[in-house]
């Protein structure tokens, strides 16, 4: 593409220097349009002004420390060097590309004792955030008609401010403005983009929407919690796996249901299936511990127990509880086998209610109990649960992976708009 990135200043500011031949203006010109059009985003990298000299043109853009490839597969890294130093012959006008001994290496290790993932391999808050910045940057880009076209890792750029980290995304050179009142775009059935990445309809030559840039988001949150690998395969067979709707290694994703139910939906073949990238903000992946444990406590104070919700709920109990083969049949496990009894006892006392342990309306309500008299408990349950919001949370979640779930799928189904509303909105 002619292009490289440098490390330089620009009065005074360090800066990325992305430098492009001037045989390549029209994309040149296509991304100052596109990042002006985008300022003000905290998610989408900054663009600070153009220079240019006899051969080249020089975009002036926001330095960051590394990639999401160079942070996800190797994040324990020993080399985040991102950028290319040349000597201060090659600049031109106020920009400053230099070269120094200092700067022969970014930071060994960008993430000191942070940790994208936790012990049992599921993906941590930072992460997550992460994640949920560049699908901030998405929407964001999408408000204002602006489709990406080529969302993968190396495109998401990560900065580190003191101990917070922030994704950006950058590269929009094949970035295109939908005309208004035009939802999909036009006479842009190029062979740019980047293999694997790019979404069935755009291989078929079929119509190019902003959902495209969904799919590509759908591949790249599972590279992010699969630690680095593709769900259409390797390099070489990916692009015959989108067009033949063969989401090989969507296993490894299984036993993390509010992953897997959100990237099957991004990865959907059907483009006007795949959600909108204001929607994807509010998934349960992205909920803290908090907000899904008042998910559940409104459920049990908003929705009664004679609903359709609730007896989609109850009707889901297999799902939730797990089975057991008993001579020729499967039966429905009971929760109480997976709850430690010391927290039964104590809460059915305090409570002074018998739960019924095949009905999931009754855990919901110990997990309420625990949840609303949590101060009061002795100091042993408060040790079998684990802290406050995190550890209760993760207590129910290890013993119930697929409880929020099946609870937020229900509820989509039949009352999105009704009782528990604000969990569909943009309140994160």
């Amino acid at each position: 593409m002619g292009t490289v990135v440098y490390e330089g200043s620009y009065e005074g500011t360090p800066i990325a220097v992305k430098r492009i031949l001037k045989s390549h203006h029209e994309m040149a010109d296509q991304e100052i349009k596109n990042f002006e059009a985008s300022a003000h985003h905290q998610n989408v990298v900054k663009y600070y002004g153009v220079e240019q000299d006899r051969d080249f043109i020089y975009l002036v853009l926001e330095l960051c420390d590394c990639n999401l490839s160079d942070l996800i597969e190797m994040p324990s890294a020993a080399s985040l060097n991102q950028y290319e130093y040349v000597s201060k012959d090659d600049h031109c006008n106020t920009i400053s590309i230099t070269s120094s001994e200092e700067h022969s290496e970014l930071p060994k290790n960008i993430l000191e004792d942070a940790e994208l993932w936790d012990d049992n391999k599921r993906a941590t808050p930072l992460l997550l955030k992460l994640i949920w910045n560049i699908v901030s940057a998405i929407e964001h880009l999408h408000k204002l008609g602006i489709v990406h076209r080529d969302v993968k890792p190396e495109n998401v750029l990560i900065q580190k401010q003191s101990s917070s980290f922030h994704a950006k995304l950058s590269d929009m050179d094949i970035s295109r403005r939908l005309r208004d009142n035009e939802s999909a775009l036009s006479n842009h059935f190029s062979r740019c983009g980047t293999t694997g990445w790019k979404a069935r309809e755009w291989l078929l030559f079929e119509c190019q929407t902003a959902a495209m840039d969904l799919f590509s988001l759908g591949c790249l949150i599972f590279y992010c919690i699969t630690r680095g690998i593709h769900p259409f395969g390797d390099h070489d067979e990916r692009n015959k796996n989108i067009k033949e709707e063969n989401v090989k290694n969507m296993f490894l994703v299984q036993d993390f249901p509010e992953a897997s139910h959100l990237i099957s939906l991004l990865l959907q073949p059907v483009y006007w299936l795949r959600p909108e990238a204001s929607e994807v903000l509010h998934h349960p992946l992205f909920w803290v511990a908090k907000k899904r444990l008042f998910f559940i406590s409104d459920f049990i104070d908003r929705v009664s127990e004679d609903s359709i919700l609730s007896k989609e709920l109850e009707s889901a109990a297999s799902a939730i509880l797990g089975t057991e083969r008993i001579i020729i049949i499967n039966v429905v496990l009971k929760w109480n086998k997976k709850v430690d009894t010391e927290i039964i006892r104590h809460i059915s006392l305090s409570a002074k209610r018998d739960y019924k342990f095949n009905s999931i309306r009754d855990l919901l309500h110990l997990i309420q109990y625990i949840l609303k008299h949590y101060v009061q408990l002795p100091k042993d349950i408060k040790i079998l649960v684990g802290p406050l919001y995190e550890g209760l949370d993760d207590y129910f979640t290890r013993k119930f992976p697929t409880l929020l779930m099946t609870m937020y799928v229900v509820v989509c189904t039949h009352c999105k708009e009704g009782l528990l509303s604000e969990y569909f909105e943009r309140n994160l």
